[in-house]
């Protein structure tokens, strides 16, 4: 288990980052992905968005492009997107296709090209977001909390776009496991939170 770290968060990142190297070399981790998997796939059969943002994922984040693209092609007029880091920290998202040529960000993160003529620039229904941690405050509502890298990229997106699309539903995604204490980890006034967590135990409100 992790242990007390303070406000080395630095550490904490770095601690939960091996966790999860290690924890996909598992036994476990082909049944917990499973089990993403049907989450989401429930999610999409019940709210039936129309375009949904995804990721590329990086370091031993969890893979939701099979079930994603499947989703897409069931249906004409489904859209996929994906992010692209602005100089400003902020997110734009833009169509994506299967096979589509991606540019590396400066992080190393595979980007859409924003100058693409074919790939219009959305603001999505949904947005699907890998955690390196996570939290939850609870009282009359349940809220749940995402600790990132540190760019603060999703908290300043979603802060302006859930002022021009209210109904916009942002989805965590991660594993039972990365849930942290408040000694660990506490979610700042700048923090954005989830509307819904995904991890292996199915979609938490």
């Amino acid at each position: 288990m992790l242990g007390m770290h303070g406000n080395s968060l630095k550490t904490l990142r770095c601690d939960l980052l091996t966790q999860r190297t290690c924890f996909t070399t598992g036994k476990n981790y082909a049944e917990s992905l499973q089990n993403l998997t049907a989450g989401l796939n429930q999610f999409l059969s019940q709210q039936n968005p129309s375009s949904i943002a995804l990721y590329i994922p990086i370091q031993d984040e969890p893979d939701l492009r099979p079930p994603l693209l499947a989703w897409a092609k069931l249906k004409m007029g489904r859209q996929l997107a994906l992010p692209f880091a602005r100089p400003d920290k902020h997110l734009d998202f833009y169509l994506w296709k299967e096979g589509d040529s991606l540019i590396p960000s400066k992080h190393g993160v595979p980007e859409p090209d924003p100058k693409n003529p074919q790939r219009d620039e959305v603001i999505p229904d949904c947005i699907l977001i890998p955690c390196v941690g996570w939290s939850k405050t609870t009282g009359a509502v349940n809220q749940y909390w995402r600790l990132g890298y540190g760019g603060g990229y999703f908290d300043r997106t979603l802060a302006q776009l859930r002022k021009i699309k209210p109904q916009l539903i942002c989805i965590g995604v991660a594993f039972d496991w990365q849930e942290l204490k408040d000694s660990q980890w506490q979610a700042q006034t700048h923090d954005e939170p989830l509307d819904l967590l995904l991890t292996e135990s199915g979609l938490l409100r």
